[in-house]
């Protein structure tokens, strides 16, 4: 079948739309971009939400935005309204946010505190490990209470990060699990719980979420685009990146070294064939963290960090997060889908607990870089998806110097939803 012929399929149904995504995953060239619908067709977006973001551990946020009881936030996987809150016994424990009487949401703001979870619409009340606890007398003498409790999503946590999966099943776990000890072991200098978020921004992108991960695991684009971000960031984020000069390898061997003496890990650590990665990689010589002039963002250093010069922990985890951990705040970043061509960017700013906002940092300089970042890559998402839509798009090669985040990516992304459509 050729590009003429892809454009005038019409889909007569949902399932058909699922065996073509499936035979244009099987016959996609490995190195090129995906076929048109796989980025705007909504029974193809639809795919995407049942097989990748209901059946995969998705990256919710961080236990620091919830340290005491009943402390909740909540998030939107498509039009899955998901519920996390920290539990009588200091778990943190994640549900569907729908009432088990008719279906209502339970939490409505985007984060709180509450000593029972409480349904607005007809007050049914749940504790927080999910037990109805109240129903009312109108629900009759044979009504069970120990069959309507909340339904759970599967949670896990690792180095303060918090994980979901919303399938019955859950997935499987042994290099998951090996990716959240390893984020036990980096993490450990942060000391996440004893940060607390500084400031969060929203950005909606008319674009699939594909192509928003796809603009993050390249910088081919950042020198002609990103001014404030190459202020501080070195290009590569791999030693062996064949771009990479003499003067950043030496650079990295004394820096590193610094870093071995300090008890910070850095040596790269790679699972599940690259889904999950972490790596620590040098910020421009003389920067300590991603300001706008490379200077201090907090006065106070995270956890038990004393040397400014931590360069920036990159923690890649698909489908939908890359982060930078700093030596005195750090940043993560959640991408959810919302349709075909529209997705919610949430980037969210962590400081040391104590810090004291006005004194020892500025939310506004905190964010510069980034938010100044985040638009520059909205436009060109928007416009990339705006191409893409053309009767004229076919599929591109990607530069494997220069894209090979990319190709990594697309390699998981058909990987899992060939195995999982054809479960």
């Amino acid at each position: 079948m050729n590009q003429n012929d892809l454009l005038n399929i019409t889909y007569g149904s949902y399932e058909s739309a699922r065996e073509e995504m499936d035979r244009l995953l099987k016959e996609r060239k490995r190195n090129y971009s995906l076929d048109r619908p796989l980025y705007n067709d909504p029974h193809m977006f639809r795919a995407d939400m049942e097989e990748i973001f209901q059946k995969e551990w998705l990256f919710a946020g961080m236990t620091s935005e919830i340290p005491n009881r009943g402390d909740y936030f909540t998030m939107e996987v498509g039009q899955n309204p998901v519920l996390i809150v920290r539990g009588p016994d200091g778990e943190v424990n994640a549900f569907h946010n729908t009432c088990r009487h008719r279906g209502s949401r339970i939490c409505l703001e985007h984060r709180g505190k509450v000593a029972n979870l409480v349904c607005p619409y007809h007050q049914w009340t749940y504790d927080l490990k999910g037990n109805l606890l109240f129903a009312g007398t109108e629900m009759g003498d044979e009504f069970d209470m120990k069959a309507h409790g909340l339904k759970k999503a599967h949670c896990k946590t690792g180095g303060g990060f918090i994980f979901v999966a919303l399938g019955k099943q859950e997935p499987e776990a042994k290099e998951f699990d090996e990716f959240l000890a390893t984020l036990d072991e980096y993490m450990e200098p942060y000391d996440v719980d004893n940060t607390k978020l500084a400031v969060e921004s929203n950005m909606y992108e008319k674009a699939n979420w594909k192509l928003v991960i796809e603009n993050n695991r390249e910088c081919y684009h950042c020198a002609g685009s990103h001014p404030e971000l190459l202020n501080t960031l070195q290009e590569w984020d791999d030693t062996n990146d064949p771009r990479a000069s003499e003067e950043f390898l030496a650079q990295y061997a004394r820096q590193s070294a610094e870093w071995e003496a300090e008890g910070i890990p850095h040596e790269h650590k790679w699972f599940d064939g690259g889904r999950n990665r972490i790596v620590r990689m040098p910020l421009k010589e003389g920067a300590e963290v991603m300001t706008i002039d490379g200077s201090q963002g907090c006065a106070k250093t995270m956890g038990r960090i004393k040397n400014r010069e931590l360069g920036s922990m990159r923690i890649l985890h698909l489908p939908n997060s890359w982060n930078h951990m700093q030596s005195d705040h750090f940043i993560v970043f959640r991408v959810l889908p919302i349709s075909a061509q529209e997705s919610l960017v949430t980037t969210k700013w962590f400081v040391h607990k104590d810090a004291v906002e006005g004194i020892d940092y500025d939310p506004a300089r905190l964010r510069q870089v980034w938010d100044a970042t985040n638009d520059q890559d909205r436009v060109l998402g928007e416009q990339n998806q705006l191409g893409i839509n053309s009767m004229a798009y076919q599929p591109g090669p990607y530069s494997e110097t220069f894209e090979f985040g990319v190709v990594n990516f697309m390699d998981w992304y058909s990987e899992t939803v060939q195995k999982n459509l054809n479960k």
